[in-house]
């Protein structure tokens, strides 16, 4: 695989990851059946409401990932790695206990806070599932990133704040002289007769 097509397959795999977990976040993952037999759905809002912060983040991420020179896209490989985990930490939470994660849910359908003992069930949807695995991809996409991150190549000289080529100060002091003396220095010359 060449170097640009590297690049190329890392920032969009980091784009279709993020994509996929703002998506999760927007889904249904927990239903919640209380004891009276009501039926309550918990969205990924509710159920883990970091995540559509951090998966915006990341997109933010990639974006500068894309012009980033060698240094820098280490710095981001491991911040998009920190995001990653961030992500995992919130699906896991609301996986290993979905009765917390719709706490609030609950409580505004019944009135009662910390209702968490009327849960009677709580079933799990496939989108947490999805939001933490692709924010465990991100954590692997993080470390491909830092290791990799030489071989890209480098922006274009359009993102580059060195001037290459020489300037002369000679028409630009006569400029400003021309001005401070009243004279327009972009008027065009008297026509001679």
């Amino acid at each position: 695989m060449t170097d640009r097509r590297l690049k190329l397959t890392i920032l969009l795999a980091g784009l279709a990851l993020n994509g996929v977990i703002f998506l999760a976040w927007t889904q249904e993952w927990i239903a919640v059946v209380l004891d009276d037999g009501t039926v309550l759905a918990v969205t990924g809002d509710t159920a883990a409401p970091a995540v559509s912060a951090l998966a915006l983040s990341g997109l933010v991420l990639i974006g500068a990932l894309a012009i980033a020179g060698p240094f820098f896209r280490v710095v981001l490989g491991v911040l998009q790695s920190a995001l990653g985990a961030t992500i995992v930490l919130s699906g896991m939470l609301a996986i290993l206990g979905p009765a917390a994660a719709s706490a609030s849910v609950v409580a505004t359908a019944t009135g009662v806070e910390g209702g968490e003992s009327l849960v009677g069930s709580a079933a799990l949807g496939v989108w947490p599932f999805a939001s933490t695995i692709s924010g465990a991809l991100l954590v692997v996409l993080g470390v491909i990133t830092v290791v990799t991150s030489r071989r890209w190549p480098g922006a274009t000289r359009k993102y580059s704040a060195v001037r290459t080529e020489a300037v002369d100060e000679g028409d630009t002091v006569q400029s400003w002289d021309a001005l401070s003396s009243g004279d327009d220095p972009t008027a065009a010359p008297p026509a001679s007769r």
